[in-house]
C-alpha cells in the first residue's frame, strides 16, 4: 500500500515523502496513529502545496536573515561591567545580556542565536558569532568596559 507519511517514521522515511509499505503495517500502525495517509491524487497534491509553502516561508526567513547579516557586519556592542583586578569581571557577559545590548541598538536577535562557548569573564574586545539562519552567520565585535 502506498501512503503519504505525514511525519518522519524510524525505517520507513521523512515527512512527506510517498512509500509503499505492507498493508497491515499501514492500517494497523500508520493510518490509526496519523503517522500517514492514503496516496490518493488529492492527498499528493495537497502534500505538494505544503511542501511549496515550506519553500517559500524558509526562503522568506533566509532572505530576511541575510538582510539582517548584512546590517550587522561591522556591528560593535558595548558593555559595562563591573571588573576587579587583572580586568577580571565579577560575574560573566552572558548571551542574554548580548541579546539586550542589541534590543537596545534595534536589532531583535534570540539569545539561543548567538554563539558563546563561555560567558565573558574578561574586559576587552571578544568577537561573537550569530547563527540568524541554519545557512547564514556573522560576527560581531563585542567591548567589555569596566563600570565607572
Amino acid at each position: 500500500m502506498e501512503v503519504i507519511l505525514r511525519e518522519d517514521v524510524e525505517k520507513v522515511g521523512a515527512r512527506g515523502s510517498v512509500v509503499k509499505v505492507a498493508d497491515g503495517y499501514a492500517r494497523n500502525f500508520l493510518l490509526p496513529k496519523r503517522l500517514a495517509v492514503l496516496a490518493t491524487d488529492a492527498n499528493k497534491k495537497i502534500v505538494d502545496q505544503e511542501r511549496e509553502a515550506h519553500l517559500r516561508r524558509e526562503a522568506k526567513v533566509k532572505s530576511e536573515a541575510e538582510d539582517l547579516s548584512k546590517l550587522m557586519a561591522n556591528l560593535t556592542v558595548t558593555l559595562r561591567h563591573r571588573a576587579g583586578e587583572n580586568n577580571q569581571l565579577f560575574g560573566s557577559v552572558t548571551a542574554k545580556d548580548i541579546a539586550d545590548a542589541l534590543e537596545g541598538q534595534k536589532f531583535h536577535v534570540d539569545r539561543r542565536k548567538i554563539q558563546l562557548d563561555q560567558p565573558i569573564r574578561t574586559l576587552g574586545d571578544h568577537k561573537v558569532s550569530l547563527r540568524l539562519h541554519r545557512d547564514v552567520s556573522t560576527d560581531i565585535n563585542v567591548i567589555v568596559e569596566p563600570e565607572q
